[in-house]
């Protein structure tokens, strides 16, 4: 019985040391268990990286230091003419003194992309008047009209967008680069109810309103171009918005604005001279204001004139300047004169601007 007793406390003995053995194994299995966590955690591939503000496809396109703070930069576009209204393209940026109220200013900015080289982005809404007299043969030749504007600015990296206007403004199409969205656009302006008024006005508001929604000021680091590109008959009936507010938001948001005058309703307004007479829309500043231009299209064919818009609407000069900061943000509006060498025709694309009030 004792020897029994002998061998029970022997294996009780064995027992109890395999269980601290294992006991042991346990314990630092845990703890090395526990340092591997840590050394996780604390590896390059787990470490909590810093949000970034924009991402990284922003941060390429974001503009060089001259145009970095846009919202301060003032810019202007002008075109410059010799007495035969040929425009000239062979100035440099010290041809040219620009003032605010008078006092002189040093130039932030200078372009001319026929010179440089460098393609400017556009972004451009033709609003087009079907209030009732635009005859299906004109519309198309005037699609046709269009894709030679939009294919004179191939070059160009350049969005479009349509409206149509007469009782109501509608947009048919949202700035795009495809000429198929262009058509489908086209085709529903058959369809549109026409009406007998004439919303010129309210057509331009709205166009302006879509830039600068969706065309922003600077695009792959370079200034962009906004132009509302009109189709009507010159006689604005039943707007809901003056021309003069029409005019000061233009100019706000630096977008010129160009008339095409059709020949159903040009050759009605030609005078003894067979020159156009102007019509209410040229008299109230909306074209000569904003820097923009008035044609009358007196041919069936289209596609010249429209080419030559496309020319004049690239060919300006930018001048960007950064008012002083005492004017930057006290909520006036400030004047801009632009002078260049005698003898040539300046039309610069705004008289001024109104700065924020902070």
């Amino acid at each position: 019985m004792s020897r029994f007793q002998s061998q029970l406390r022997d294996a009780s003995d064995r027992s109890r040391r395999s269980l601290l053995r294992i006991a042991l194994i346990c314990a630092v299995l845990t703890c090395l268990g526990a340092l591997l966590c840590v050394a996780q955690d604390q590896s390059p591939a787990k470490q909590q990286r810093p949000r970034q503000v924009f991402p990284q496809t922003q941060q390429a396109d974001e503009p060089d230091d001259v145009l970095h703070h846009d919202t301060d930069l003032v810019s202007v576009d002008v075109n410059v003419m010799d007495v035969s209204g040929r425009p000239l393209r062979n100035l440099q940026h010290n041809d040219f003194k620009l003032y605010e109220d008078d006092s002189q200013q040093s130039l932030a900015f200078f372009h001319l992309e026929n010179k440089s080289g460098e393609t400017r982005p556009l972004a451009i809404v033709f609003a087009l008047d079907i209030s009732g007299s635009m005859t299906p043969d004109e519309l198309e030749r005037l699609r046709g009209a269009l894709h030679a504007f939009s294919e004179k600015l191939a070059s160009h990296p350049s969005v479009f967008a349509v409206m149509s206007f007469g009782l109501y403004v509608e947009t048919l199409q949202n700035f795009t680069t495809e000429a198929e969205k262009l058509d489908r656009a086209f085709d529903r302006l058959a369809r549109e109810p026409s009406g007998l008024s004439t919303h010129t006005y309210d057509a331009v508001d709205d166009a302006i309103r879509l830039l600068v929604r969706h065309a922003p000021r600077t695009r792959d680091r370079r200034l962009m171009k906004r132009a509302v590109v009109v189709v009507t008959d010159g006689f604005p009936v039943g707007d809901t918005v003056s021309a003069a507010t029409v005019i000061e938001r233009a100019n706000a948001a630096d977008v010129s604005v160009y008339v095409v005058t059709l020949p159903s309703y040009s050759r009605l307004l030609i005078a003894a001279n067979r020159e156009p007479l102007p019509t209410p829309l040229d008299i109230s500043g909306l074209v000569e204001m904003t820097g923009g231009k008035s044609v009358y299209a007196r041919d069936k064919d289209y596609e010249p004139l429209f080419r030559a818009l496309a020319e004049e609407v690239t060919s300006s000069y930018v001048l960007a300047f950064y008012p002083p900061l005492e004017k930057r943000h006290d909520g006036k509006f400030h004047s801009i004169r632009v002078e260049g060498p005698n003898g040539l025709i300046l039309r610069q694309s705004r008289p001024g601007y109104q700065a924020v009030k902070q």
